[in-house]
């Protein structure tokens, strides 16, 4: 028992370095896109104040003008806290660094990467050079990135680690093979890869691997303030779905399934986090920032026809099998509900969300998520686990074929 608690201590931690790791990778991506834009766009210039001329830089007040003028934010206030995001990770800073905070003044800042005073620590030179090479893979026509199969599963844009090793030789980013699957294993240690199926680490074997980031994704800046809620609701009749708020409007649906087991489209304005605001008696929701929309089913009631325990699940020759998904979540969550303990089950499933695009589906029974077993788990422990984790989740689940 003891043993088992360390190990399950050693993963948590792993895992919030994990997430840790990408927040960085996400602020860095963000950050070097909008430098290239500001470039473009002749944001940023030279400027002489004084007799003396700044190099590379940009007005304060200019640039929230700009924000505003591109829809990057919908006043000044979210504006200066969308750069004063940056200026916090040393990504900008003001010319003379006379200012800590990140004013709507005729000031001038600066991008660290413009003048060469970016902190490049270890982390940051990882992400980086992994930038970097996912760049030149792109780029290149039927090149390293294929679709690809892997124990019966196709994986579009995969690489097979001995081939990209090969092309790290090829391309003098390293010198010897070992350096090679060196890189390979840091890479996938901040999050940049992955196994496909998350079952190995990086190998100089003809496994399969995928980016879990994005490079060429275009941020939005209002992503930068938009932390992952770490709460689960307390009310055992409420579902959570695994969705961050999102403040824009825009039609959505949620598949949702109603006591009757009925599956419905329940049409709302924006995608939403489930929250407990549905009363033990009711069955739906009406949140305040949904005011305008109709309620949301809150599926107090389970969709599944009868309980089923870690062992049935587990019986060679049973009625289940055993699938994997890689979900990669996008700027309101995952799109999907957990319910249920020892196992937990998907209980509804967003059909415009990226769990329906990987094939998660009602009724599935989770087993395990990121490489940890959680089928002795209840929903919140499982929530909070992938609330706390990487963007890019793995879950295997089992499918009852009876279904």
């Amino acid at each position: 028992m003891h043993l088992n608690a360390e190990m399950d201590g050693i993963q948590t931690s792993m895992q919030k370095k994990a997430a840790e790791l990408e927040r960085m990778a996400e602020v860095l991506v963000t950050g070097e896109q909008l430098r290239l834009r500001l470039h473009e766009c002749k944001v940023i210039k030279d400027r002489r104040h004084h007799l003396r001329t700044y190099p590379n830089c940009f007005v304060a007040k200019e640039l929230i003008d700009w924000l505003m003028e591109h829809k990057e934010a919908s006043d000044r206030d979210t504006a200066i806290k969308i750069m004063q995001k940056l200026l916090d990770q040393s990504i900008i800073h003001h010319v003379l660094d006379e200012h800590k905070e990140f004013k709507d003044m005729k000031l001038f800042y600066r991008f660290r990467k413009d003048d060469g005073t970016f902190p490049l620590d270890n982390e940051a030179k990882v992400f980086m050079r992994g930038q970097r090479i996912y760049e030149k893979l792109m780029s290149m026509e039927n090149g390293l990135l294929q679709t690809r199969e892997e124990e019966g599963v196709t994986f579009e844009r995969s690489l097979v680690a001995s081939e990209f090793v090969d092309w790290l030789l090829q391309e003098g980013e390293t010198a010897t093979r070992e350096e090679a699957e060196q890189l390979g294993r840091r890479l996938l240690e901040h999050g940049i890869i992955q196994h496909v199926t998350n079952k190995h680490h990086f190998v100089d074997r003809g496994l399969l691997y995928q980016f879990r980031l994005n490079f060429r994704r275009r941020r939005r800046l209002m992503e930068l303030l938009n932390e992952r809620c770490k709460t689960i609701p307390e009310s055992h009749d409420s579902p959570f779905c695994l969705r961050k708020q999102n403040n824009e409007g825009g039609n959505t649906s949620f598949l949702s399934v109603s006591p009757t087991k009925e599956i419905r489209v329940v049409s709302a304005v924006r995608r939403s986090s489930m929250s407990s605001s549905c009363g033990s008696s009711g069955y739906y929701s009406s949140s305040p920032t949904l005011s305008s929309s109709p309620p949301v089913l809150c599926n107090p009631k389970s969709v599944l026809k009868r309980q089923v325990n870690p062992e049935e699940l587990q019986t060679p020759g049973g009625p289940y099998i055993k699938k994997t998904f890689t979900i990669v979540g996008d700027a309101v969550g995952w799109g999907f509900v957990v319910r249920g303990s020892k196992p937990c089950h998907i209980q509804a499933v967003d059909p415009g969300g990226p769990a329906a695009a990987a094939g998660m589906k009602v009724r599935h029974f989770v087993v395990s998520v990121n490489g940890l077993n959680v089928l002795s788990l209840d929903y919140r422990t499982v929530s909070n686990l992938i609330l706390t984790g990487p963007r890019t989740i793995v879950m295997e689940v089992m499918e009852d074929l009876n279904f």
